[in-house]
């Protein structure tokens, strides 16, 4: 009789009276590999039930609460804070008071001073409008599709804790992130390619990889890095090809791994890191078949690469494109490693130049997408962590030494937009204080953004859990409500 550590009635004291040839090993797992096979089909045709289904693989497309207006995410990530009163929020009071003192009192990070006219110049755009800061002209072209949200405020003034919150809807604890979240309750289009990708050039932003982390949800949902400053499909994605076996060898690998980890799996039911691993391998290997394909923009005609311009903001948003296109779920969009929008000082310069790298290309992922009939059903979102003051900051040891030309951090009132995936385009909702400095009417909080695009989603955010250590978790924790009027 086999113990309770034997595989296909064997010991797995791999013993010298238990030892294996290769031969062996494979006539008495082989025939596990065809039962493999069909429980992948199966579960891919919806003749498994849910949770026979989710055993298979936790990634398969899953039906949300009710039906959804958007089936996937672009997030374009402002990293470090750009400032609203600057790019969409316009402020002609603060012109008018440019260099004197403001009658408000909110407390900032740091000391700062009088009020700090925007050195740039609003237009009003498309049928609805709109005005928009000369940073973004491309992006403003489309502002007939796109619903801005004045309104934003946050709880923290610091990068660290904002991006949290904003990332994963947590300031402080471990939680899972909104791709993580969409990944579980959605699943992905594309078993070749992961549900959520990462993409941050020249390396990890502040917080790391806790940005896209799954949290207390299974490994399989954390998001994929991407490091976009790289050129070459071997320098993204590291191990891409395996070059000392051929594919038929690798899968060939592979089965007989998978089989011998399911015998294990099974006798450690509930061992989330092991079930990770295992689909972890089947993921790397599927990616061989297509990662090449999804990130080598030179496959796009000419007038698609002079639409989104030339860099790599511009590169790696014509992906981001390409990965939705291909069935990914959640796409995050980094503009650049640390905190690039966090602009201390030399505003003006820097808002410019930053703009400068991404605009271009935001306007035409926004017209590329309405054109090939994928913004009805993608979700796109625009925004930092916070936003900045409209009063300057005042010098101060480190970056900003001798100069009085920036903006600190403001959490207590910003912006930020969405697009497609039916929201309300050509909309403003909600606005900020005469000055900018904090959101007064119609208030949006970061768990109101996540309720409402987890509506969009065709979630309930608040049945929309996961049980953990005892207690049902959401996205949302116990706040957010859906605000309808950015639903179209």
């Amino acid at each position: 009789m086999a113990d309770h550590n034997s595989i296909g009635g064997y010991s797995s004291d791999w013993g010298s009276s238990c030892r294996l040839s290769r031969r062996q090993m494979l006539a008495r797992t082989g025939i596990g590999f065809g039962a493999l096979a069909l429980g992948q089909l199966l579960g891919e045709q919806g003749l498994l039930n849910t949770a026979q289904a989710e055993a298979v693989n936790p990634l398969l497309p899953k039906t949300p609460h009710f039906p959804a207006k958007a089936k996937r995410v672009i997030h374009l990530f402002m990293n470090g804070g750009p400032s609203h009163v600057d790019t969409f929020d316009p402020k002609p009071e603060l012109t008018k008071r440019h260099g004197q003192e403001l009658p408000i009192n909110l407390p900032t990070e740091r000391k700062t001073g009088a009020a700090f006219a925007s050195p740039y110049k609003f237009e009003k755009y498309g049928q609805s409008g709109i005005e928009v800061s000369e940073l973004f002209p491309h992006t403003a072209a489309c502002i007939d599709d796109i619903a801005v949200i004045r309104s934003m405020h946050g709880d923290s003034p610091n990068h660290e804790p904002s991006l949290l919150l904003m990332n994963c809807g947590e300031p402080r604890l471990i939680r899972p992130s909104m791709g993580s979240w969409l990944t579980y309750g959605l699943g992905t289009e594309n078993q070749n390619l992961p549900g959520f990708i990462a993409m941050c050039p020249g390396g990890y932003p502040i917080q790391e990889s806790q940005n896209w982390q799954s949290g207390f949800l299974p490994g399989v949902y954390q998001g994929t890095y991407i490091d976009t400053k790289h050129r070459e499909v071997e320098r993204l994605i590291e191990n891409i090809e395996n070059k000392a076996v051929s594919r038929d060898e690798q899968r060939r690998q592979l089965d007989l791994l998978a089989q011998l980890n399911q015998a294990h799996l099974a006798e450690r039911t509930g061992d989330e890191q092991l079930e990770s691993r295992i689909q972890s391998f089947e993921l790397a290997y599927r990616m061989q078949m297509e990662a090449a394909d999804a990130f080598d923009v030179s496959r796009e005609p000419q007038h698609i690469l002079d639409m989104y311009g030339k860099g790599t903001q511009a590169r790696q948003i014509l992906i981001a494109r390409r990965l939705i296109e291909r069935g990914v779920r959640f796409v995050q969009v980094w503009h650049g490693e640390g905190q690039p929008w966090d602009n201390h000082d030399d505003i003006e310069v820097n808002h410019r130049k930053l703009a400068g790298q991404c605009d271009q290309a935001i306007g035409a992922l926004l017209k590329d997408l309405k054109a090939r009939g994928l913004l009805d059903d993608t979700l796109v979102v625009w925004g930092g962590e916070f936003g900045r003051t409209p009063t300057v900051e005042l010098p101060k040891k480190g970056s900003n030494a001798g100069k009085i030309n920036g903006r600190d951090h403001n959490h207590h009132g910003y912006t930020m937009w969405m697009a497609g995936g039916g929201v309300r385009g050509g909309y403003v909702h909600g606005a900020t204080d005469e000055f900018g400095f904090a959101a007064v009417e119609n208030r949006v909080h970061v768990h109101d953004l996540h309720a409402t695009m987890l509506q969009l989603l065709g979630f309930d955010h608040e049945k929309f859990t996961y049980r953990y250590a005892g207690r049902d978790f959401r996205l949302t924790d116990v706040h957010g409500r859906v605000i309808k009027e950015l639903i179209a």
